[in-house]
């Protein structure tokens, strides 16, 4: 209200509306109190409208850059509550007094935008005494902007990327050990996640006094994935553990081996256990499902090296026994021919002389028999002992690959809970939450 502005409509021929250049009469000096930019910076030279009882209009259009205090913690998720102070600069509230028109801010020419969706405004009048005129309010307007950030873009170019590359991660599990290829996959995608995490740091809010929900969930997603590549290094260690190391634990066979599930499928079948001594001997159904269970087998492959141990030795004792029989008979009989001939000196003679070589020829015989055993025996025990050798080794090295193959499925389990926990905490639990849908 300016009491220099009034005048009779009557006198000036019912003349109800004047408008002036804003700069030919008096304006209060209401600024932006949370301004960003420049207080130097005029507004728009419109003209003000005055009526005849002298209440003046000025509506001048400008663009307001205010400061805003933004809470990431959410982020993309969040919620921002952003203030914008108007009141005077110099004078108090005895000589400028600030009345907002109506509570709510009026939207009719607002234009919705493409990152933020506009919940709430509304103006609220505050009178504040500062510590210089403690007896002089000084009143400003206060419009409170509520505002939420829309996650369409963010879910798409930034969540479910990353939810890819977090099945990448669970295939590392799946992958054969034997390709070569698990350890490349894993860094593959660990690196991914490092590209993937410089990408959109550009996108998100520069603060250091909270830590955004996407990046807690990024970072998670990537120690993750680290500890899927050190655990699918300790897996490749189990399975190409060769000969040359030490047998599985017994505490170790009895936590794993023995309480695993028989049955496998998917990418996640046994590996056949190949027994050297296949050819020379069938198990028996009890034998088989005890090796199938992972148990400890070394007396019962002892038992069947004895077997055929002792059917080799019985066979070589068989043909001994036929030989020295063969000696016996020929002896025998030669020994009643002697009896029958014995008046007859020179044909006794004879008979003993061939008696004596035939008793050489038979001892020498037996003694080339004996030398020609032994060499067997010695063989045969050479084989066997080479063959309880390998199938020792291959024992050993399948049960490692099994041991490996079991950690291999349970991580696979494991990092797939772990996954879908994080991503529904992250991305479904605590959002919803946050806005109390």
């Amino acid at each position: 209200m300016d009491e220099y502005l009034v005048w009779d409509p009557l006198e000036f021929g019912n003349f109800s509306k004047l408008r002036l250049p804003c700069h030919k009469i008096w304006l209060p000096d209401i600024v932006l109190y949370n301004n960003a930019d420049e207080y130097t910076r005029g507004y728009f030279q419109t003209r003000a409208m005055i009526d005849p009882g002298g209440r003046v209009f000025w509506p001048p259009p400008t663009k307001f850059r205010s400061t805003c205090p933004v809470d990431v913690t959410y982020f993309p998720f969040d919620d921002q509550v952003c203030t914008m102070k108007f009141g005077s600069w110099i004078y108090d509230g005895l000589q400028v007094d600030i009345q907002n028109r109506t509570s709510e801010v009026d939207l009719v020419n607002y234009m919705p935008n493409g990152e933020w969706e506009l919940l709430e405004a509304r103006m609220v009048r505050n009178e504040v005494f500062y510590p210089c005129c403690p007896e002089q309010p000084f009143p400003d307007i206060t419009v409170v902007l509520v505002i939420r950030r829309k996650t369409l873009y963010y879910m798409y170019n930034v969540v479910m990327p990353c939810m890819m590359m977090s099945v990448l991660t669970l295939l590392v599990f799946c992958l054969p050990p034997d390709s070569g290829e698990k350890i490349a996959l894993g860094v593959t995608v660990l690196l991914a996640f490092s590209v993937f995490m410089l990408a959109i740091a550009e996108k998100m809010p520069e603060t250091s006094e909270s830590i955004p929900l996407l990046g807690i969930y990024l970072t998670a997603v990537m120690a993750i994935t680290s500890i899927s590549v050190v655990m699918t290094v300790i897996v490749l260690n189990f399975h190409y553990r060769g000969p040359s190391r030490k047998e599985v634990p017994a505490w170790l066979r009895q936590l794993v081996l023995k309480r695993s599930s028989s049955s496998s499928s998917g990418c996640f079948s046994r590996p056949r256990r190949k027994t050297v001594g296949d050819n020379h001997y069938s198990e028996t159904p009890s034998r088989a499902k005890d090796r199938s269970d992972g148990g400890d087998d070394d007396g019962g492959r002892s038992d069947d090296v004895s077997f055929r141990l002792t059917i080799d030795t019985s066979a070589v004792g068989a043909e001994e026994r036929y030989h020295m029989g063969e000696y016996a008979e020929h002896t025998s009989s030669n020994e009643p021919a002697s009896r029958v001939l014995h008046g007859d000196q020179p044909r006794n003679n004879a008979s003993a002389v061939r008696h004596r070589r035939g008793r050489g020829s038979a001892a020498a015989s037996g003694s080339s028999t004996k030398r020609v055993q032994d060499e067997v025996l010695r063989t045969l025990r050479y084989l066997l002992e080479k063959q309880e050798r390998e199938e020792r080794i291959t024992r050993t090295v399948n049960e490692w690959r099994q041991m490996a193959l079991i950690i291999d499925r349970a991580l696979f389990w494991f990092f797939l809970v772990i996954t879908a926990a994080s991503s529904f905490c992250f991305l479904v639990v605590i959002p919803v939450q946050r806005r109390g849908l």
